[in-house]
C-alpha cells in the first residue's frame, strides 16, 4: 500500500453506487454520467478507485475514470469476498462493502486495469451474441428431433420451429462474417499463422484471437494457460489431505471450452499434441488428463506462433512451444 495515494472502495448496483474513501467518509451517488461527474469532485490524480466486477454495471464508471486519467482497478469478486468473509462482519450492506472493499485495496497489490479498445469490445459483443444463437439453434435442433420423436408431429409447430432455426443460423452467419472481417483488421497476421497450427481450423483461430485479444497482454504461454484456467491445483497437506491435482477453472470459461473441444482434432492432426496424448494414457492416465494437456500444448504453440511472427513447422516445433 502506498500512503500517498487515497483509496475509494466502490460498491456499485443497477442504480447507485456507494464509495467509502481512507479516510472513512461515505457517500451514495446515481450510477449515471451526473453521478460519475460528483465522484470525480472528490478525485485527484493520486486516487485511486476500486470496485468488483459486477457484469455489466462497473463498465461506464470504470472507462469514465480511466478516460479522466484516474487510477482503476476492477478485482475478481470472488477475492473480495473472501476478504470480506475473513473479517467475519455480520453486516451485509452496500455501505459495509464498500468500505470493505477499501480496506481490501489497502492491503493487497493491486493490478491497474486498463480496459479494451473499441474494436476489442465491439468483438466481444459478436462473441457474446454468437454464443447465446448457437445455444438457440441446438435448442432448436434438440426441439425438432423432440417432435419428431412423438410419432405424429404437428406440421404447424415442425414448420415454425424450422423457420426460427432457419433465421437463427442465418443470423449466426451474419455475424460470423462481420466478425471475420472486424478482426482482419487489426489481425490479419496473426489470424493466417495460427491456422497454420494442425488442429486449428478459421472458427477456432478467429476466436482464440478475439479472447485473448490478439495475445498482445500475455508475457507467456504459461500466463495464458493459467489466464484459462488449465492450471493444475495442487490439494496437499500433512498426511490427512492428499486430494488430487485439478485444473483451476479460474479464468476465461470460453477460450477453456474452445480449447476443450480442439483438442480432439489436435490429437489427430498435430503431433506433438498426439504424443503427449499417447504418452499420458500410456502412463495409466485418464483421457481427460490427457486431453487437458493437450489443451496447454496447443494454447502454449498457438501463443509461440503469435509471438515469433512464423509459421507453424512441426520440424521446430520444440523451440516455438518453449515459453
Amino acid at each position: 500500500m502506498n500512503k500517498d495515494i487515497k483509496y475509494f472502495g466502490i460498491d456499485i448496483s443497477h442504480l447507485v453506487f456507494d464509495v467509502t474513501d481512507s479516510d472513512g467518509n461515505y457517500y451514495q451517488f446515481k450510477n449515471t454520467i451526473s453521478g460519475f461527474k460528483k465522484l470525480t469532485k472528490l478525485l485527484d490524480l493520486d486516487s485511486h478507485c476500486v470496485m468488483e466486477a459486477t457484469g455489466y454495471y462497473h463498465y461506464q464508471l470504470a472507462y469514465y475514470l480511466l478516460e479522466l486519467g484516474i487510477k482503476v482497478s476492477v478485482e475478481n469478486p470472488l477475492a473480495v469476498k473472501r476478504f470480506i468473509q475473513m473479517k467475519l462482519s455480520k453486516i451485509k450492506t452496500d455501505k459495509s462493502d464498500s468500505k470493505l472493499i477499501c480496506e481490501y485495496a489497502k492491503q493487497v497489490d493491486l493490478k491497474l486495469w486498463e480496459g479494451q479498445s473499441k474494436h476489442q469490445t465491439e468483438c466481444l459483443q459478436m462473441t457474446r451474441l454468437l454464443s447465446v444463437y448457437t445455444k438457440q439453434s441446438t435448442m432448436l435442433k434438440n426441439k425438432i428431433h423432440g417432435e419428431a420423436v412423438l410419432g405424429n408431429p404437428s406440421k404447424a409447430v415442425v414448420s415454425s420451429i424450422k423457420r426460427s432455426l432457419k433465421h437463427v443460423l442465418k443470423e449466426i452467419k451474419t455475424l460470423e462474417d462481420k466478425l471475420m472481417v472486424l478482426v482482419k483488421e487489426v489481425h490479419q497476421d496473426v489470424l493466417t499463422r495460427l491456422k497454420s497450427i494442425p488442429g486449428i481450423g478459421n472458427k477456432t483461430a478467429l476466436m482464440l484471437v478475439v479472447l485473448t485479444d490478439g495475445f498482445e497482454r500475455f508475457t507467456s504461454g504459461s500466463e495464458l494457460c493459467s489466464y484459462a484456467g488449465l492450471t493444475p491445483v495442487v490439494r496437499k497437506s500433512g498426511s490427512s489431505v492428499n486430494g488430487r491435482s485439478r485444473i483451476s477453472k479460474i479464468g476465461n470459461q470460453k477460450l477453456r471450452n474452445l480449447l476443450f473441444m480442439c483438442s480432439f482434432n489436435a490429437c489427430k492432426y498435430n503431433k506433438a499434441c498426439r504424443d503427449i496424448y499417447e504418452r499420458i494414457v500410456a502412463k495409466g492416465k485418464s483421457k481427460k488428463l490427457a486431453l487437458i494437456a493437450v489443451c496447454n500444448k496447443l494454447l502454449k504453440q498457438a501463443f509461440a506462433i503469435a509471438k515469433s511472427g512464423l509459421i507453424y513447422d512441426d520440424s521446430y516445433r520444440s523451440t516455438l512451444v518453449k515459453s
